[in-house]
């Protein structure tokens, strides 16, 4: 059994969205072009940061993360998914540096409401969003990967709070989210069990059996962005200590 899930994995592995892209090579598909976007639209806003960072106003950074996807996602770039760029974070911040280093006049950017909108302008714009970053020294190097882990896990729990609500959990999964990424206080259990009508003992099965589908969504999340599964626990290692500081 366990060399069957073992000869499994790389085949499960092969259709994560990075992997479908470096699997596309020099030859662009529909699949291919679809993975890309689907990644392009999940991670925009630590792209926005970073031209912000490089010293571009709100609208011209708004015009520019819109344009360079858009180049991106375009037949023409797919082949520039080299299997050497490794995770996808790194290929997608090389291409950027590449992208903002070229010459691009105002007529030649993407306009909101163009062919690709990656930015959503129907929630908290993203100078809006961009306004309560706290400010620091940082280079827009390791703010990027900052965001990306922010980005990373909060698509981490989104994920599971629909898997809780679908389940009928969404009481559940409101009162101890923030037990899944903080160790908590004494006392905490009590204060839950008393509003959930649990007992001690089943909460803390409840809540581990929680943090551990926490810690899978969140290997599925990050295997999206890197081409094999070995990669997955050395990007999340280096994510989490971004974070850490």
């Amino acid at each position: 059994m366990a060399e069957e899930r073992g000869q499994e994995t790389p085949r499960v592995f092969a259709t994560t969205h990075w992997s479908v892209v470096l699997a596309a090579g020099e030859v662009s598909s529909d699949g291919a072009q679809s993975a890309l976007e689907t990644l392009c639209k999940a991670y925009w806003y630590p792209i926005y940061v970073y031209v912000r960072r490089k010293g571009h106003g709100p609208e011209a950074a708004e015009d520019l993360t819109q344009e360079f996807f858009a180049q991106l996602i375009s037949k023409e770039h797919l082949k520039l998914a080299d299997r050497k760029k490794g995770k996808f974070r790194t290929f997608l911040l090389a291409m950027l540096d590449y992208f903002l280093a070229r010459e691009w006049s105002r007529a030649h950017r993407q306009k909101r409401g163009g062919q690709f909108i990656f930015v959503s302008l129907d929630q908290q714009s993203p100078e809006e969003r961009y306004r309560i970053e706290p400010q620091d020294n940082e280079t827009p190097e390791k703010n990027f990967d900052r965001q990306w882990a922010l980005t990373v896990l909060e698509r981490t729990m989104n994920a599971l709070e629909q898997e809780c609500r679908s389940s009928g959990k969404a009481d559940f999964f409101r009162e101890t989210k923030a037990l899944l990424t903080a160790g908590p206080r004494t006392g905490t259990y009590v204060e839950i069990c008393a509003r959930l009508g649990m007992t001690e003992g089943a909460m803390r099965v409840a809540v581990h059996r929680l943090r551990q589908r926490y810690g899978e969504l969140l290997s599925n999340e990050i295997a999206q962005t890197v081409e094999q599964p070995a990669d997955v626990q050395e990007e999340i290692r280096y994510l989490l200590g971004v974070l850490s500081g």
